[in-house]
């Protein structure tokens, strides 16, 4: 006997319709459960086809569906997670503090684009020196291919990247490979053409967000509604053996009670974790730049493991690019680097142009460990939402990039990669869509070019979302790798990761032993780090750089010319490099 259930608290009445016979079910009506529907139903195995008929109407998937073979808007299929072999029962998880993330998008990662591919290519991951991966949105999404934001059915996982044992392999062969995976998902909105609002009130009016109206986490109803997402949640890290999960946009939760849901979910995440005897976190992207994300509980905070930092990234960016359109008219300076380096915001209640306001608020340099704060010099974000999809290696010459490389990875931060960026890849990453409601389809393809006209690009430029040639193009070209300038970058990269790996200055997590000096007219910066020294010359000129003691010796140079005198290294243009100085004597 298996037992169907449903939440659908507006129907009067419900059938589950399983095999094509359908079968009445009764509702519950005590405590918090009033709304669930129940029918038991006999002689059911995996893989059977199901749905529910609200009032009669057609069957519709169910909203806790683990499998959507016939795609979003088909029926379910019955799944037994109990039924997959794992070999990872010795696995307790990847700690955040002194790893290495790499992002990468399953459908244009291979130019096959399914799970069992990107098993072929972790090798090349954890010779990269690279400790975690980090899965976009895999939550089944209409069509074949997209970015995964705009998931339908939150519990089950794409069809064509391989299904639910596709991702379970995946996982399985990184951990048999010592890397941790962690998992983005959106908890903020639902894809157009979702059917949740059918059964409940998943979905308010009371607020809005860029994709309409908010998940309903504060307004009557909304108990349950937190615990479909929690579950959610859950079901990654516990049923697919996820080492934590990576939270879409927080700053779109519209919640109003007291107990926050994202403090919720990290509770129940953290007792997860005790259960399980595994290590299990959550990272979250926002846009508040507020510290209380990564506070404990206990402190007052919401008690996540990790945020995205954008201000570090903008700082990067705009200092080795020079660009200053849109939100990076506030960057470009050193001063800004060095802030960033140092104190994790550039806003942190400061004056924002881009904005128009104050924005920010401070982390407390001496109690907030700096492993807490993401760091990264390229993201899907970043790269995808330019217009043309331009990776920084398109325009950058391979000079600059082992500098921002550089910047990174010897950041306090955690550093995070883009896939490809590892060998400089110049192939684009653009925003594609698949979508399957024509209306839909024509109405982002018009709106994306709109919104980039707006900002002076020719419209003829701004690629087609659903034209299949903008995926295809997405697909990174693994041969580029073997070729220069991408070889030598590829070394770079390698070399910076195990320096990063072996010297503990460089883990560090303590920012207040963090210092920086910059010259704004020099272009260069300083920063200073236990006994080394990290050197980045942006300028147009050679510099010499006071190191503050004598130096013994360049760990890393990303050009010939960087030379040590005494106490100070010569840096000519383009150039990065990490120089170990003397130890003071005691006393």
């Amino acid at each position: 006997m298996t037992t169907f259930s449903v939440w659908a608290p507006a129907a009067g009445k419900v059938e589950a319709e399983v095999a094509g016979q359908r079968y009445p079910m009764g509702q519950e009506y005590a405590g918090t459960s009033a709304g669930w529907w129940t029918a038991d139903v006999p002689d059911i195995a995996a893989g059977i086809d199901y749905g529910f008929r609200l009032d009669d109407g057609e069957p519709l998937p169910d909203p806790r569906s683990l499998r959507q073979p016939f795609g979003v808007k088909g029926l379910s299929r019955t799944y037994d997670h109990s039924a997959f072999r794992w070999t990872d029962s010795t696995w307790r998880g990847g700690a955040l503090h002194g790893s290495v993330i790499y992002e990468l998008h399953v459908g244009t990662f291979t130019p096959d684009g399914i799970f069992d591919a990107a098993v072929e290519r972790l090798d090349h991951l954890r010779d990269l020196g690279v400790h975690t991966v980090e899965l976009m949105p895999v939550a089944a999404f209409p069509g074949r291919h997209g970015w995964g934001y705009d998931g339908i059915n939150l519990w089950a996982v794409h069809e064509p990247y391989g299904g639910p044992d596709g991702l379970k392999r995946f996982v399985d062969a990184c951990h048999d490979r010592g890397l941790a995976v962690l998992l983005d998902v959106v908890y903020n909105h639902v894809g157009i053409g979702n059917r949740l609002g059918d059964f409940g009130p998943y979905f308010t009016e009371a607020h809005v967000t860029p994709w309409g109206p908010a998940v309903n986490l504060d307004q009557p109803g909304s108990d349950e509604v937190r615990a479909f997402l929690i579950g959610n949640a859950l079901m990654w890290l516990r049923d697919y053996h996820l080492d934590g999960l990576r939270l879409d946009a927080v700053h779109a939760l519209e919640d109003h009670r007291a107990l926050h849901f994202l403090e919720e979910l990290a509770t129940e995440v953290h007792a997860l974790a005790a259960l399980l005897n595994r290590e299990l976190i959550l990272i979250a992207e926002s846009d508040t730049n507020d510290p209380r994300l990564v506070t404990s509980r206990e402190a007052g905070g919401y008690g996540l493991a990790a945020q995205w930092s954008d201000d570090f990234h903008h700082a990067v960016h705009a200092a080795i690019t020079g660009e200053r359109q849109g939100y990076y008219c506030d960057f470009g300076s050193l001063a800004a680097l060095a802030k960033t380096y140092t104190r994790v915001f550039f806003h942190d209640g400061s004056w924002s142009a881009f904005r128009g306001r104050t924005h920010g608020r401070q982390v407390d340099v001496f109690r907030v460990p700096a492993h807490r704060f993401l760091g990264y010099l390229q993201n899907h974000d970043q790269v995808g939402n330019r217009a043309t999809g331009d990776r920084i290696a398109a325009s950058l010459s391979p000079e600059l990039l082992k500098v921002g490389a550089g910047l990174v990875l010897t950041s306090p931060y955690t550093p995070m990669l883009f896939m490809g960026e590892e060998w400089g890849a110049d192939t684009p990453w653009q925003y594609f869509t698949d979508h399957i409601e024509p209306w839909l389809a024509t109405a982002v393809a018009q709106g994306r070019k709109a919104e980039f006209t707006g900002y002076g690009w020719n419209a003829a430029d701004v690629p087609d979302p659903q034209d299949e040639a903008t995926f295809l193009r997405s697909k990174l070209d693994w041969k580029q790798r073997h070729r220069e300038p991408y070889l030598g970058l590829h070394a770079w990269y390698r070399e910076m990761i195990a320096l990063r790996r072996a010297r503990p200055e460089l883990t560090d997590p303590r920012l207040d032993r963090v210092h920086a000096d910059f010259d704004e007219d020099a272009r260069w910066l300083l920063v200073r780090r236990g006994r080394l020294r990290i050197a980045a010359n942006l300028g147009a000129a050679a510099v010499r750089l006071p190191l503050g003691q004598r130096g013994i010796g360049v760990l890393a140079a990303s050009s010939p010319g960087v030379a040590i005198q005494q106490d100070t290294v010569t840096m000519p243009p383009a150039a990065f490099a990490v120089v170990e100085t003397k130890a003071l004597s005691p006393g």
